[in-house]
């Protein structure tokens, strides 16, 4: 195109051969050189009819553009901001830093501009709206973008750095699971999601039209995992990663009716510690990982959802089942007092503040927190721990034993799935274990049952009707190696990770019993 800007439509018809430059790659020793990017307007400033500033994104990354002449400052400032735009500029060195910027240290002067999509020029919401932390927009008392809002229009929620901070931190979790598990040896599956009947015996199933019968979506690939081991694909074990389907009408900041699962399932010698040591030892991976490979993201979380640290060791820490209660009671009562006087005062700022809905439903808090620790000190050692202990729990834990990350082994065999092999000793309590993260479970796992006779007995006692996966106790029969493993949820990992209050915040496009778009 001869003409220095205008619009242009990419249609495939030509190759111009053009070396492109992406904006985090903009720095200093570039200075002098011409570059090509292509990039969002991201925000248009005219100063004067001959002079105008424009800033490019691109991912988590800004530049400041110089834009001169008369018509070039008309067309570039005049252009709506999210549009598409290429730009052919000489990279200069600013006398001060442009800290508006992430590449603070270049300005580009611009030589051709061309916009290749343009936005409309009213948008559902402002980027500069969404990209706020909540302390901002209630200190300078600014346009708060609403969760439905933001998820009515995810596409453009999705632009905000917070966001693009999360989602590559996302795809670096599974990355990094995936490399874990396939350096020891794993294979990767890829179990079937539409099944003839409920997985698991549960009744929390999506039930679907399959040809002239009906098919249920797959609560979690746990079945197949296990029959996959008997079929002598573990070499120890097998994993997948794969979306995994709830039909449970919950509206908590944890639970969707999809989510992605992380799934493993190992072979071991002698103990199912053996499998517990290998999950302990991935979560550590994908912590130490996300540390070293995702500062820059990290960061843009943190600008918007303030977050510390997670605390983590070498190794986790491993409470038994007892030992957690026990934790609970002596420490509970006292740490849950300062967590409830804190919420308190929380409300009474409301209070002055004329916050009437925040101070209402702060009260709630504040209410159903005393009736919870009534129950805190007398709670029983074989008693189920509500998300309310396991919460506390995870406050005592890190005051106490200083670490976000732990792991609660040997439950009561009463709380756990019929497929969940006793304890030797104490039949009572089950070779099973939760892992957590910041006080809440991240990971649910035991060693099975592959013993066929012990499998039908105890589902017998559990009243399951092992007839609907007969396949599976069949799987048993053949020969069968002891095994254990465990189901992460990924979206759960990244909120906890990133101490995110809500795991919709996690989840590209979530789903739950009210939200099936977009």
């Amino acid at each position: 195109m001869e003409h220095p800007f205008g619009q242009l439509t990419i249609n495939s018809n030509t190759k111009t051969e053009r070396t492109w430059t992406d904006v985090d790659a903009l720095t200093p020793a570039l200075s002098g050189s011409s570059v090509w990017l292509r990039a969002r307007l991201h925000n248009t400033r005219k100063q004067s009819a001959k002079l105008g500033f424009i800033e490019l994104r691109q991912r988590l990354s800004t530049v400041q553009v110089v834009v001169q002449g008369k018509d070039l400052v008309s067309f570039a400032c005049g252009l709506p901001k999210e549009s598409i735009v290429d730009v052919l500029a000489e990279v200069t060195t600013p006398p001060a830093p442009i800290t508006s910027c992430t590449q603070s240290g270049v300005e580009l002067q611009v030589t051709r501009i061309y916009c290749i999509s343009k936005a409309a020029t009213r948008l559902p919401l402002q980027l500069e709206d969404a990209g706020r932390s909540d302390a901002e927009v209630a200190r300078l008392k600014l346009p708060r973008v609403e969760p439905d809002t933001r998820l009515d229009n995810r596409v453009i929620d999705l632009r905000t750095s917070a966001n693009q901070g999360i989602f590559r931190i996302q795809s670096e979790v599974c990355a990094l699971f995936r490399e874990f598990l396939l350096g020891k040896g794993f294979i990767e599956i890829h179990s079937p999601k539409m099944i003839a009947t409920a997985s698991e015996g549960g009744a929390d199933v999506f039930k679907l039209t399959y040809f002239q019968r009906h098919a249920y979506l797959a609560q979690s690939p746990q079945l197949y995992k296990q029959m996959a081991l008997m079929g002598d694909l573990g070499r120890p074990g097998v994993f997948e990663i794969g979306p995994v389907f709830r039909s449970e009408k919950s509206f908590t900041h944890r639970h969707m009716t999809e989510f992605t699962g992380l799934d493993m399932e190992m072979t071991f010698k002698d103990d199912y510690h053996e499998v517990l040591e290998v999950l302990e030892g991935l979560f550590i991976h994908i912590f130490a990982g996300l540390n070293e490979r995702c500062a820059k993201e990290l960061e843009a979380v943190r600008a918007q959802y303030p977050f510390e640290d997670l605390k983590f060791g070498r190794t986790a820490l491993r409470l038994t089942y007892y030992e957690a209660v026990q934790l609970l009671r002596e420490h509970g009562p006292a740490i849950g007092a300062e967590r409830l006087a804190a919420l308190e005062q929380q409300q009474k700022a409301a209070e002055e503040l004329g916050s009437s809905q925040e101070a209402k439903d702060l009260a709630k808090l504040v209410s159903d927190m005393r009736e919870h620790l009534k129950t805190v000190p007398v709670h029983g050692d074989e008693e189920d721990l509500s998300t309310r202990d396991e919460k506390l729990l995870g406050a005592v834990v890190s005051r106490v034993k200083d670490t976000d990350f732990y792991v609660i082994d040997k439950f009561p065999a009463a709380l756990r799935p019929f497929y969940t092999m006793p304890d030797p000793d104490q039949p009572n309590w089950a070779n099973a274990y939760d892992i957590f993260i910041r006080g809440e479970e991240v990971t649910s796992g035991a060693q099975r049952i592959h013993d066929p006779e012990m499998l039908v007995k105890l589902a017998a006692q559990k009243g399951v009707d092992l007839t609907p996966i007969q396949d599976y106790v069949n799987s048993f029969n053949y020969g069968a190696f002891p095994h254990a493993g465990g189901g992460i949820g990924m979206e759960r990992v990244v909120m906890l990770f990133l101490g995110l209050d809500n795991i919709r915040k996690s989840s590209m496009f979530p789903r739950d019993p009210t939200r099936l778009t977009p």
